[in-house]
Parts: C-alpha cells; structure tokens; sequence
C-alpha cells in the first residue's frame, strides 16, 4: 500500500522533526543527532541554527560540546563542508563517506594540481604527525612537508577549502581542535573524541545509519534526494542500491504529489497526521531545512526566487518560512533581521519571530 500526501504536509512535517515548529531541541548534540549535523562552514549560522530550535539555548553551548564535552565533532563530512555531528555518531558517517575515494579519481586530482602518489603520501603522513598532537594548518603542513619531503603539496594543504584535507576528514583521521590563539588546529579522532575512532563499521553498515537518520528528519525522500545531501549527486549507484535495500523492510512507500519516496514505517502515521503549518520562521544560511531538499523542489523554493536563497560560491541565504515554504530573505543588521519578502505573510507572526531571532542574535 502507498500512502498519499501534500509538499505542504510534508514540509510542515519536517519543521516539527527538525525542532523548528515548536523550538524543542533538548541541547546542542541533539539537535545536531536529528538533523543529520549541522553545517558550520560558517560559525555563526551553526550556532543560530542551533538556537532557533532549542527549548532553551544557552551561549557558548557548542562551544563547550566541542572543546570541553567533546560530544560534537567539527570536520568535513557532506558535500565536502564543515559539518557539526555527535561525537558517537562520527564512526557511521566516516564508515559511509570514507568508501567515496572521490580523491582517487584522476579529475579530482587534475583539478587540484597533485598526484595520486601525493595524496597517497599525504594521507600516510597526516595521521602520523597528529598522532596525540592538536596542530595548526601551519604546523601541519610543514610535518607532512618533513615527512614526504614534496613541498608541491604545500599550496593545496594550505588551500582555504581544505582541498587534501577532506579525504583525511572522510578517512576519520582528521577533526577540528580548539582554536589557539584565533588560529584553527587540527587532531586525529582517535585521540581527541571519548570513544576515540569508536565503532569499526562497514560502509554499507554506516550508510543505513546514515540514510536511517536522514529520512527521519528530511523524509520522504527519494534516493536521488538523499545522493544530492550526502555528496552531490556523486555516490555511486550500487552503494544507494545497496543501503536502500537494506532499509526495505522497515520503511513505507509515500507518493508526495506524484513522486514516489520512502520514509521510515514508524514515522508514517505521525506525517499523515500532521496539519499544514500556518507560522513563520527566521532560519540562519545553510540552514538544514534547506540543505536536505532538493534545490529544485519548488513547493519549498519558487524557482523565481531560487537565486535569491541559493547564491554564488555556494552561499545559501537566511531564509524566511511561512507556511513550509520559502517567502523571503534576511540578513541580520545592527544586531536586528531585516527581512526582504517575496510573498506576503501576517505581520503579527512576522514580526513575533523578528523580536524572538533579535534577542538569540544579541545572546550568541
């Protein structure tokens, strides 16, 4: 049997699993748990990201996960960005992301100006010089320059895109450490994190985690949907074939206006039961709503408007949600949203959310 719902339902479902409507996350990792991490390619669109779904959010909280807890984790995980996730659930997303090898690919490293003895040196010798060690980029390029002796590889280390960093980041052999001195440092998983490397999963075994928690929070979802959020349309076919299939048994087929997905069966009477939201939010850049949709979806993103929100070099806009979908942007000035709108929404709601995002701007 194949159940039948709206964009409209779906999205406003979604808003309440991912703790916007109401703001009901319980702390910082597990806001980050339901939403698939957190993207933190920029700090302060993380830390509103957080905010705006917390019951009661409390500065310097994802700060203190990070450096001092260490239930969070800072690397690059999807789509190659600075991502939030919980510390104990790393192992799956590196186990998932780490059987990519998009390094390996003769294009990659084209683009890039290395050679697969390079990355292959450079990937050796990493780990081993931030073996028990917090090391700035600085510090850690001139390590593996030391060890390899190839100073060529120094301009694409030092790369402010982390270009030979990611596959590190993907292997699990590289996280974020605590700044020092306003300077970013890096260290290996295995040392830094409680459980250190953690579980040893398979990739298929990590990819139904990984897809698992993705449709409980971004379902129904197709798997051309869930390939877009996790690598840009770039994991290989048999791999969705496979984490798919191995998830069969536990999820049901939804038909969404005609497209035809899966969400986790448990989840299934909970959606179909959910009223249309009526409310609007202010959410930050990269905000999770919007990274796990498709760009395309016009239910939530008008294509009239999509350059508004998704722009040049990546950057997605703050955006404002009325009734599931995007209505406007905003950009915080003199500590205030100042919104521009595409649609009209009611005022009163409007300017409710205007005050509550003001006041988490002046905490954070």
């Amino acid at each position: 049997m194949v159940a039948e719902t709206t964009w409209a339902q779906v999205l406003a479902w979604r808003l309440r699993r991912q703790f916007v409507e109401p703001a009901g996350g319980g702390d910082a990792v597990a806001i980050a748990r339901r939403l698939c991490g957190v993207q933190a390619q920029v700090a302060s669109s993380a830390a509103l990201a957080v905010a705006v779904r917390h019951a009661n959010p409390r500065p310097g909280e994802i700060e203190d996960a990070l450096w001092r807890d260490r239930t969070l984790v800072k690397t690059w995980t999807m789509r190659g960005t600075l991502h939030l996730l919980p510390a104990d659930e790393f192992p799956a997303y590196r186990a998932a992301l780490g059987s990519l090898g998009f390094w390996e690919k003769a294009s990659w490293q084209r683009g890039h100006g290395v050679s697969a003895r390079e990355i292959e040196a450079v990937v050796d010798a990493a780990p081993r010089a931030l073996s028990g060690r917090v090391l700035t980029r600085e510090e850690l390029v001139e390590a593996v320059i030391a060890t390899t002796g190839d100073a060529h590889v120094r301009e694409a280390l030092t790369s402010g895109w982390g270009a030979l960093l990611k596959p590190l980041s993907f292997l699990g052999e590289l996280c974020y450490g605590p700044p020092r001195d306003g300077r970013v440092t890096f260290t290996r998983p295995a040392d830094w994190l409680p459980g250190g490397r953690g579980e040893a999963l398979s990739p298929e075994e990590g990819g139904v985690r990984v897809l698992r928690a993705f449709l409980g929070a971004h379902g129904p979802a197709t798997p051309r949907m869930f390939d877009a959020w996790l690598f840009r349309g770039a994991t290989p076919k048999t791999a969705l074939r496979g984490w798919f299939g191995e998830l069969e048994r536990e999820l049901a087929r939804v038909e969404v206006e005609g497209v035809p997905a899966v969400l986790p069966a448990e989840l299934l009477d909970d959606l179909l039961a959910c009223p249309a939201s009526e409310d609007v939010h202010l959410l930050p850049g990269f905000d999770q709503f919007i990274l796990g949709a498709p760009r395309d979806l016009e239910p939530l993103l008008p294509k009239v408007v999509r350059p508004k929100v998704s722009r040049t070099a990546g950057w997605i806009s703050p955006v404002v949600i009325h009734q599931g979908r995007v209505a406007g942007v905003w950009e915080p000035k003199e500590g205030r949203p100042v919104v521009e709108l595409f649609e009209p929404v009611p005022e009163r709601l409007l300017a409710a959310e205007t005050d509550r995002v003001a006041a988490l701007l002046g905490r954070l």
